[in-house]
């Protein structure tokens, strides 16, 4: 292999990340859903010829830990693909995450050989289902959450292929963003075909390929020698989702050397409800468990998580199999599989772990059809207390990486109007380092509609750690044009009438140290 040095490795692992980086501007400028132009619900990373990952954009943790299964299941379905191909992938149970995520991979030639692959994925606001938004709170099954994709080709070197990009817009209450939204990501995939083949044409594409593989041998140092700090042990910990009595995820975190193995025997056997959260899913939180608490700033790659073994029983809410529903395991399991990860390496590294954060995506789905739209926004929230600094308030926290929707946003795409936008006072917890505090977000509906709410916390508050008291739970209340209101459950699909409202106040960060300590 062609040897580099310690300077070529920092220009090549840089102009990688650009590569990824440029993609995701590139989608977010052409995409036509304000759920992708304004709130960035999309990610974008590279690939080699083998498929490993080389090279990500900080986009959104839940979508980047998994990109690499669909890309796997894609090359396990097509085979190697010729430059100029593009698939298309949502299905959960072949390296997707829930079906609103649209994964699409193109490879990537130089000459006449194969340089590696680009993909992306974005959150499309519709692809069917029994409810506006593909997130119905009524699926027993992933047939009602709406159109499931295998790796099918959807474009090649002469272009789209206009009957799949028709089936697919066909799928939804929404076809011509639809449509929008997937030529966007072409020309995401375009554009870091386009940088890819620049950087083999100024540097080698010999030199390409070995920057690829040492790049990913350099995360995988810096992450063992980050691991080799924390004791040895076996640390466990357990938290629930709110479902019914409570639906238990249990982990335990084996330290050993240089490796990190997560055991997550014991969890719920998967459930008649769209929490189930595939392995792909699972993976993706233990892998951003696992860079938040060793080195964050070693490159983001497939070197990061050599060192990690990850275990699920088939059949579990965290390891489901067909055809469990799984469209909020990917938001709100996710989420909680991170609070139990960081609740079991608290036992093992107390100082260096913050407190839980918000805990939930606080998903939020408002279509209709008359006319026709649908809305999709996840809300920020507090942000746990950390052992540096108070948690930050009204942020994307956990496997979230999203932005704002500007209330001018929502009011120009939608028949809604933003009545309250503000952060929600005294909601995180006090501590050495107080929780931030989670939001308040009201939209009034304009035409009759549809709701649907997927969202946690609302009865288990985020726990404060080290002394730390918890964030506030959140509250879901549904205000109809009467006056009249209700305080609604952590999940469900309700009809709205014209002139009613809904307010989602978000949860606060849990707080870290005893609040009697003071700050130093």
């Amino acid at each position: 292999m062609t040897e580099l040095s310690a300077v070529e490795l920092e220009v090549f692992r840089h102009a990688l990340a650009g590569v990824a980086d440029e993609m995701g501007v590139a989608l977010r400028r052409a995409a036509y859903s304000p759920n992708i132009k304004e709130r960035a619900d999309c990610s974008a990373a590279v690939f080699d010829a083998d498929g490993e990952m080389v090279a990500q954009a900080e986009h959104i943790p839940v979508h980047l830990g998994a990109m690499p299964a669909s890309v796997r299941a894609v090359l396990d379905t097509c085979g190697r693909l010729e430059p100029g191909a593009q698939v298309c992938v949502n299905d959960p149970y072949l390296g997707g995450t829930h079906l609103p995520d649209l994964t699409i991979v193109a490879a990537v030639g130089y000459g006449d050989r194969l340089l590696g692959y680009v993909a992306n994925r974005a959150h499309h606001a519709d692809v069917g289902g029994a409810a506006p938004g593909s997130m119905p709170a009524s699926a027993t099954e992933i047939a009602v959450e709406g159109v499931r994709i295998p790796p099918v080709r959807i474009a090649d070197a002469a272009g789209e292929r206009e009957d799949v990009v028709r089936l697919i817009a066909a799928n939804s209450r929404t076809p011509g963003e639809r449509r929008g939204d997937l030529r966007a990501q072409f020309a995401a995939n375009h554009v870091g075909a386009v940088r890819m083949r620049e950087l083999a044409h100024r540097m080698g594409s010999a030199r390409l390929r070995a920057a690829m593989s040492a790049v990913c041998d350099y995360s995988d140092r810096r992450v063992r020698a980050a691991i080799r700090e924390i004791p040895d042990g076996c640390y466990r910990c357990e938290d629930v989702l709110e479902i019914g009595d409570g639906v238990p995820i249990r982990a335990a975190v084996t330290v050993n050397g240089d490796e990190v193995s997560i055991d997550f025997s014991g969890s719920a056997q998967q459930i008649p409800v769209n929490c189930n959260a595939v392995f792909a899913v699972t993976l993706s939180a233990s892998m951003f468990v696992l860079r938040m608490l060793t080195d964050p700033g070693a490159p983001p790659n497939a070197g990061c998580y050599r060192a990690l073994h990850v275990t699920a029983p088939e059949g579990t809410v965290v390891n489901p199999t067909f055809p469990a529903p799984t469209a909020a395991g990917n938001v709100e399991t996710s989420q909680r599989i991170v609070d139990v990860l960081l609740g079991a390496f608290a036992r093992a590294i107390p100082d260096r772990v913050p407190a839980a954060s918000q805990g939930t995506m606080n998903n939020l789905l408002i279509g209709g059809s008359d006319p026709a739209f649908s809305y999709y926004e996840t809300l920020g929230g507090g942000e746990g207390g950390t052992p540096d600094r108070p948690g930050m308030s009204g942020v994307h926290t956990g496997m979230t990486n999203t932005q704002n929707t500007p209330a001018e946003a929502v009011e120009l795409g939608y028949p809604l109007r933003v009545w309250r936008y503000e952060l929600r006072p005294s909601s995180g917890g006090a501590g050495r380092h107080p929780g931030g505090e989670g939001l308040v977000r009201e939209l009034e509906a304009l035409a009759d509609c549809t709701l649907t709410i997927q969202s946690e916390r609302r009865a288990n508050a985020p726990w404060g750690a080290r002394g730390g008291h918890p964030g506030e739970v959140g509250r879901n209340v549904l205000i109809r044009a009467d006056g009249t209101d209700e305080q609604l459950p952590a999940k469900g699909t309700w009809p709205l009438r014209r002139g009613d409202r809904i307010r989602i106040e978000t949860p606060g960060g849990g707080g870290w140290g005893s609040p009697e300590q003071g700050v130093p």
